[in-house]
């Protein structure tokens, strides 16, 4: 399947990218490194894999936001006075949060978690944004690189 999304260019990327965002097991940085590889643009690649990780992980925070407290204390037996206060402090300092969305498999949890705890939307957005650019610039420079010693 991954071989399929490179013969898309561009748009294979946004795509990888954004499934490899979601809950669902997939790993757009082979995709990534095999457009670079190919001598693809480092910048415009950065640009497509940014744009389609962050809209998997507002997919991820917005997915969050459908579950509901009442849940979490069936569930889990957790206190709603514990769930109240962790919803306030994730509306102040925690959206910042959204920055580590970029992270395998605790990004996605992540993210999910700060949309249930209905975290500040444009904090949250502007911080995933930044670290999934961060993350993509590293591995872009980083496949560059590797690529030029052979």
């Amino acid at each position: 399947m991954l071989d399929g999304l490179t013969e898309y260019g561009y748009w294979g990327l946004l795509m990888a990218s954004f499934l490899a965002a979601t809950i669902l097991p997939f790993s757009s940085e082979v995709v990534f490194a095999a457009l670079i590889a190919a001598g693809m643009d480092i910048w415009t690649s950065i640009f497509y894999a940014t744009i389609g990780n962050t809209l998997g992980g507002a997919t991820c925070y917005y997915l969050g936001m459908l579950g509901k407290t009442e849940w979490i204390n069936k569930w889990f037996k957790i206190k709603p006075e514990k769930i109240d206060k962790t919803i306030e402090w994730m509306q102040g300092k925690g959206a910042i949060m959204g920055f580590f969305g970029f992270m395998p498999f605790v990004g996605d949890v992540l993210l999910v978690a700060l949309g249930f705890m209905r975290s500040n939307v444009p904090v949250v957005m502007f911080s995933m944004t930044v670290g999934k650019f961060l993350r993509y610039l590293l591995i872009g420079f980083g496949t560059e690189e590797i690529v030029s010693w052979f």
